[in-house]
């Protein structure tokens, strides 16, 4: 059997051994794909639970409700905001992690409300690679990373979600709004509306995968080779220009290395502040 199948085997195995789940949902590839596997491996004893919040923009929290609806999938959706957690605001380095250790108490709730056993979540394999400060709270939470534990990496994952016919095999990859933000940098509502409203723009322009950067007033766009190409074009850098200062930027930049997971987290430093790798 080919690895990636044997993958996928020990995956419905090992949900199928759980009776019932609730699944933190996105809407994302990953959290689809895990989604519709637990949805098939225990029969649709399933329910899916997505975050409602400023971060969460209300196009993915769409896409997430069709989704499910699609799948004829029961979902929950639950209030997390973020910016009402203490500390988080002020946007410190270990923010991610304050965020799940709120977001994965409540939808633990969720499930013991709905009488589902374990929650999972969909980090991959991939994942364990940058500073991900979010991934020690789904532990301490105890909640089950499925595919993490056998291996599953971002484009296996895309390649079984097309197989299966999920139309998010190949949607862009996706990060709360709070990532587009420096370490130190405030969030606020106003902000988190900048961001979203910047990306909307160059989504609906025909932009596939981007990330516009918050640095208090200026945007830093990053984008794929494709993306690049697109703005090597006066006309649209004129357009996009001209929105993004509309929007509230004084300055607009295209980061000149294009778009890449993590790269706000280029600044730390190797030895960071004690408690802030959770």
């Amino acid at each position: 059997m080919e690895p990636l199948y044997e993958k996928q085997r020990q995956l419905h195995e090992i949900i199928a051994g759980l009776g019932s789940a609730a699944v933190a949902f996105s809407g994302g590839v990953d959290s689809a794909f895990l989604l519709v596997a637990a949805h098939r491996a225990l029969s649709g004893r399933v329910l899916a639970v997505t975050a409602r919040s400023l971060s969460f923009p209300a196009r993915e929290l769409e896409e997430a409700r069709s989704f499910c609806r699609r799948q004829g999938i029961a979902q929950a959706i639950v209030d997390s905001e973020e910016l009402e957690i203490a500390g988080f605001s002020q946007n410190p380095v270990n923010r991610c992690y304050l965020c799940k250790r709120e977001l994965f108490t409540k939808i633990k709730t969720v499930a013991r409300q709905n009488a589902m056993a374990y929650v999972l979540e969909g980090s991959n394999a991939d994942d364990g690679g940058d500073f991900r400060p979010g991934l020690t709270a789904v532990a301490e939470q105890g909640i089950l990373s499925p595919l993490r534990q056998v291996g599953l990496c971002k484009e296996e994952i895309r390649r079984l979600s097309q197989e299966l016919g999920l139309p998010t095999w190949d949607k862009q990859s996706f990060a709360c709004l709070a990532s587009r933000f420096p370490y130190g940098e405030a969030i606020t509502p106003e902000r988190l509306r900048m961001v979203d409203e910047a990306e909307q723009f160059l989504l609906d322009l025909g932009f596939h995968q981007i990330r516009v950067r918050f640095h208090h007033n200026l945007a830093r766009i990053e984008t794929d080779q494709a993306g690049l190409a697109t703005m090597a074009d006066a006309t649209v850098r004129q357009a996009v220009d001209a929105k993004l200062r509309e929007i509230g930027f004084v300055y607009v930049a295209l980061d000149l290395r294009g778009y890449r997971t993590g790269s706000m987290n280029e600044t730390l430093s190797q030895a960071a502040p004690e408690g802030a790798r959770k």
